[in-house]
C-alpha cells in the first residue's frame, strides 16, 4: 500500500472557552484550513477531498467558503474524542485508493454555549442511562473518575501519578507561547486543588477552548515536491472492541476493560501495520482530557506493564528527559483542547524538527483519540 504523507499544518491561536467570539466556527475553520493549504505551499484549487472530525460544521459551507471547486472525497469521523486521530486514516485511505489527491483534515470547537464538559447532562433519560442520570455523571470526568478509582483499587496506583501527568504537561507547556495554561505546579499545589469527582481535581481536567486546526495529506510522492519536510503516515486505525462500547455513556464495559483507556485494540492495528514496537516511539501525543487516562492508556499502548502505569509516570519517564516524552507541548491539561487535534499538529512539529520542546533525533511519533465511545483511534507518524 502506498504511503501518505501530512504536508501542511494551520491553527488559529487558541482561546479560552467562549472567548474565540466574534468570530464563529466558520472563521476559525477557514482561517486554519487556510494557513495549512499555504503551508504545503499549494493553492485552494488543489484541495479535492476533506474529512472533519468534531460537529457544528458540515463540507458544503465550508467548499463555498474557500473556494474548492470540486470535492471528490468527504467523509466524518464520529465525534465524543475518541475518533481523533481517525481523520488521518479517512485521508490516507483516500489518498492510498486515489478517491482524493489531497485531503483537507478539519477538527474545530467552539465552547462559548455548547460545553463537552457537560456532555451527558441534557441527554434525555432512557432505560440504559437511567443509572448515570441518578447518580449524577454529568459530564465524562464524573463517568471516566470511576475507571481511574478502580484502578487505585485494583493496582495500588496514587493520586500522586496522576499529578505528575499534570505537573509534566505544565512543565512543557512553560516553553509554549500558544499554552494557556503556563504557571509551573507542585504537588501540594496539585494535591489542594478542589476535588471536582473522586479521584479527580480540577487540575486533572482538560481546559475548555475554542480554536481550529487543519492539516493536508497527500502522496509520498508529491509530498516530495512541496516545499515542508514530509511526515509520513506509517499506520492509521480507527475502530475498537465491543466489550468497551460506548465508554462513559454506559460504563458496562467487563472488570478486563473497566480498568483500561480502551486502547489496547488500536494499538494492536497500529504497531502490527507500522512494523515497529512501542520501544521505538520518540514521543506520545495521549489523548488527555483526564490525567488518570494517560496512566491507562501507556499501558494499553504497551509502553509499561498492565497495572504499572503509575509508577511509570512517578519515575518521571515522560519528562523532557524520560524514556517516553509524553505531550510535549502541554496536551488538553495545559496547552489547549481542541478534541486532539493539537497533539496531531504536536507530533508534525516534532517529526520536523520544528517543535518548542524538540525531543532530540524523534523519528516516530504516535498519536491517540479518546478515551471515549467507538471509535477509538490512532496513527503512528515517521519522518
Amino acid at each position: 500500500m502506498s504511503e501518505t504523507a501530512i504536508v501542511g499544518v494551520g491553527a488559529t491561536p487558541y482561546y479560552f472557552r467562549g472567548q474565540s467570539r466574534p468570530q464563529t466556527l466558520f472563521e476559525l475553520i477557514g482561517k486554519a484550513s487556510l494557513a495549512a493549504v499555504a503551508d504545503a505551499g499549494l493553492d485552494i484549487t488543489d484541495i479535492d477531498g476533506m474529512a472533519f472530525y468534531a460537529t457544528g460544521f458540515e463540507p458544503g459551507a465550508i467548499v463555498e467558503m474557500l473556494g474548492i471547486p470540486e470535492l471528490n472525497f468527504s467523509s466524518v469521523v464520529s465525534s465524543f474524542g475518541g475518533g481523533s486521530a481517525g481523520i488521518l486514516d479517512l485521508a490516507a485511505m483516500a489518498v492510498q485508493s486515489g478517491r482524493a489527491k489531497a485531503v483537507l483534515c478539519i477538527g474545530a470547537c467552539q465552547q462559548a454555549e455548547n460545553r463537552y464538559g457537560a456532555a451527558l447532562a441534557g441527554m434525555a433519560p432512557t432505560p440504559d442511562g437511567e443509572w448515570r442520570r441518578t447518580a449524577d455523571l454529568r459530564g465524562p470526568g464524573e463517568a471516566l473518575a470511576l475507571l481511574a478509582r478502580r484502578h487505585m483499587h485494583v493496582y495500588g496506583t496514587r493520586r500522586e501519578a496522576f499529578g505528575e501527568v499534570v505537573m509534566a504537561s505544565r512543565a512543557y507547556a512553560a516553553t509554549r507561547p500558544e499554552a494557556l495554561r503556563r504557571k509551573p505546579l507542585s504537588l501540594d499545589e496539585y494535591m489542594a486543588a478542589p476535588m471536582l469527582a473522586d479521584p479527580l481535581c480540577r487540575l486533572d481536567f482538560c481546559l475548555e477552548t475554542d480554536g481550529a486546526l487543519a492539516f493536508v495529506v497527500t502522496s509520498a510522492e508529491r509530498a516530495r515536491d512541496l516545499p515542508q519536510k514530509p511526515v509520513y503516515i506509517a499506520a492509521s486505525a480507527h475502530g475498537g472492541e465491543r466489550e468497551w462500547g460506548r465508554s462513559f455513556f454506559w460504563l458496562n464495559m467487563p472488570d478486563s476493560h473497566f480498568t483500561t483507556a480502551g486502547g489496547e485494540h488500536t494499538a494492536r492495528r497500529l504497531f502490527a501495520q507500522a512494523g515497529i514496537a512501542p520501544a521505538d516511539i520518540d514521543v506520545a501525543l495521549l489523548y488527555d482530557h483526564f490525567s488518570p487516562l494517560v496512566v491507562m492508556q501507556l499501558e494499553d499502548y504497551g509502553f509499561c506493564p498492565r497495572g504499572e502505569g503509575g509508577p511509570f509516570v512517578e519515575s518521571g519517564a515522560i519528562r523532557m528527559d524520560g524514556s517516553l516524552p509524553v505531550n510535549p507541548h502541554g496536551g488538553h491539561l495545559s496547552e489547549a483542547y481542541v478534541i486532539g487535534m493539537t497533539h496531531i499538529r504536536e507530533a508534525v512539529e516534532q517529526l520536523r524538527g520544528t517543535a518548542v520542546n524538540q525531543i532530540p533525533d524523534a523519528r516516530h511519533a504516535i498519536v491517540s483519540g479518546g478515551p471515549a465511545p467507538i471509535p477509538m483511534s490512532g496513527a503512528i507518524l515517521r519522518s
